[in-house]
């Protein structure tokens, strides 16, 4: 009984986390888009001030992405939300996306995250825009709030054409989790 009713007010919790993921709809679609672009800016503007090395490697890549996500753990179950935009380095094209998350795994916490793709190739580029789907297992501590705390965070490849980077905003998790995130193109901003 103690688990069922712990499993569902987890549920509870998760629903209404995700559901607030994202700029607000009251907003007009320039607006959000603004925002997007804003969060885009500061997300980069942290990388490169933690990697020196990132921002050559964004700007020769065929593309990146940038995403503000956050996830909630509730003992077996990870459920997360996001939004972000895809940029085509050669044409200047923004794809506005959204993306949902949801794993299994053991874990409790809640955190609000970044992520920094770098696509190396056109079709791996075009694939995550068109398909958008991404697993793998992920295993994390975070503790933060604002500029207090620190996070030990994952970057690495998704096979050989896409880097990426995670940042943790705020948030207190720890986690070990096989995720599946997917990503899709955000019809009304697009």
């Amino acid at each position: 009984m103690k688990i069922t009713l712990i499993s569902i007010l987890g549920l509870f919790t998760i629903l209404v986390f995700v559901s607030g993921c994202g700029p607000d709809k009251s907003l007009s679609i320039v607006e959000r888009q603004k925002l997007i672009g804003d969060m885009e800016t500061e997300t980069l503007q942290k990388l490169y001030a933690q990697d020196s090395a990132a921002q050559a490697k964004v700007e020769k890549a065929v593309g990146y992405g940038v995403f503000a996500n956050g996830n909630v753990n509730v003992i077996f179950a990870s459920v997360g939300g996001g939004y972000g935009v895809v940029v085509n380095n050669a044409t200047g094209q923004r794809t506005y996306m959204k993306m949902g998350l949801g794993g299994l795994g053991l874990g409790i916490g809640a955190k609000d995250y970044r992520q920094v793709f770098i696509f190396k190739s056109d079709n791996v580029l075009n694939q995550f825009v068109t398909s958008g789907w991404e697993f793998g297992g992920h295993a994390d501590a975070a503790a933060k709030a604002g500029e207090s705390g620190g996070a030990l965070e994952a970057e690495g490849a998704i096979g050989t054409d896409i880097e990426v980077y995670s940042m943790t905003e705020s948030g207190l998790a720890l986690q070990a989790t096989v995720t599946g995130a997917k990503y899709w193109k955000d019809a009304d901003l697009n």
